[in-house]
């Protein structure tokens, strides 16, 4: 049964031989290995060219921005997953990934998509009108504008604010931090109030504008977020903090169920 298209029978990432391994045209042991660092080589492989300074410089800052942030839900699920498996680190780094969505941790893509519908309506007016009718949309929908607000961050994500500092000194700003802060600028007047952009605002905004694709977003955030897992689960197999997370659970949340059936 043929499902979906059957007809591209190649890939343009990498290819071996018995003698060598070639990544995006390079030689792996020629000329990567010890001579690249990670961060330009995770560029060279989602892009297919090695990164200028200035997108390497910004895919470090996202990397590191996004990769910790303490007991988030990834985390939990990720330790307490360790905790009842042990044997099962892959799976534990799994289950912390799994939960990249929407709402947490996943949410810069879901960013990135509406910083793009605004700068796409921007193709026919101007950037503010674009944010005007785009907002607007979102309110008759009552949708919530991905990118802005953060429960803990309330008076301003020190993440995001760095991000843009560091795009204004690098001169990277381009349509999409033009679509952010059209965006922010009409929030008071269209939705009543003011949200401060997020580090899922400002890391879409800075990594389109510099070049990185929209469609493989997703990708920094699960990357950097990774790394801390292993960290989470390394001191987990350590200092064990999964059972005290469940156990927790069971303190805090109130049964309000049947406590018996009448038979």
């Amino acid at each position: 049964m043929r499902i979906g298209k059957q007809d591209n029978f190649t890939s343009a990432i990498c290819t071996s031989t018995a003698e060598n391994i070639t990544v995006r045209g390079y030689d792996l042991c020629d000329d990567i290995m010890g001579k690249v660092d990670f961060t330009s080589y995770f560029w060279l492989l989602v892009c297919g060219e090695m990164p200028s300074d200035k997108q390497k410089f910004f895919a470090n800052v996202v990397l590191t921005a996004i990769a910790e942030h303490g007991l988030v839900p990834s985390v939990v699920a990720a330790r307490t997953t360790l905790a009842a498996a042990p044997e099962a680190f892959q799976g534990a780094v799994a289950a912390g990934l799994n939960g990249c969505g929407s709402v947490v941790l996943g949410s810069a893509e879901v960013a990135g998509l509406f910083l793009k519908s605004v700068v796409d309506e921007a193709q026919e007016t101007s950037m503010e009108a674009a944010a005007r009718a785009v907002l607007e949309r979102y309110k008759a929908e009552k949708k919530r504008v991905p990118g802005y607000g953060h429960p803990l961050h309330s008076a301003g994500d020190p993440r995001a604010n760095l991000i843009m500092q560091l795009a204004k000194e690098k001169q990277v700003e381009g349509p999409y931090f033009e679509a952010l802060y059209a965006v922010h600028k009409l929030m008071p007047e269209i939705l009543g109030k003011s949200l401060p952009v997020n580090v899922n605002g400002a890391i879409p905004a800075v990594m389109l504008d510099v070049g990185f694709p929209l469609s493989a977003l997703k990708g920094i955030s699960l990357l950097a977020r990774t790394g801390s897992l292993v960290a989470h689960l390394q001191e987990e197999t350590s200092t064990p903090i999964g059972f005290i997370l469940s156990g927790k659970a069971v303190e805090d949340i109130e049964y309000t169920g049947p406590m018996t059936r009448q038979k």
